[in-house]
C-alpha cells in the first residue's frame, strides 16, 4: 500500500506527507506565517483582473455546504 503523498512546502521547499499535518500544504506553523506575510507585505500578489469567464460553469453547482468541506461530494445523493 502506498504512503500519503508528499508535496513540496511553498514556504521552505521541503518535501514531505504535509497534507496529513495540520498545516497542509505547509510544513510547519512557522511556514504558514511566512506565507501569510508575504500575502500581506504585498510580496506576492494576483495581478490579474477576475473575468467572467473564470466562474463559468460554477453557477450549475448544488447548493450546500460541501464548498467548506472538501471531503464531501456535490454530487452525492442527486
Amino acid at each position: 500500500m502506498k504512503g500519503a503523498p508528499t508535496s513540496t512546502c511553498p514556504s521552505c521547499r521541503k518535501r514531505g506527507e504535509w497534507f496529513e499535518g495540520g498545516y497542509g500544504p505547509f510544513c510547519s506553523k512557522r511556514c504558514q506565517w511566512i506565507d501569510l506575510g508575504k500575502w500581506f507585505s504585498e510580496e506576492m500578489i494576483i495581478s490579474d483582473d477576475l473575468r467572467p469567464d473564470l466562474f463559468k460553469g460554477y453557477g450549475e453547482l448544488p447548493q450546500g455546504t460541501y464548498l467548506d468541506d472538501p471531503g464531501q461530494d456535490p454530487l452525492e445523493g442527486l
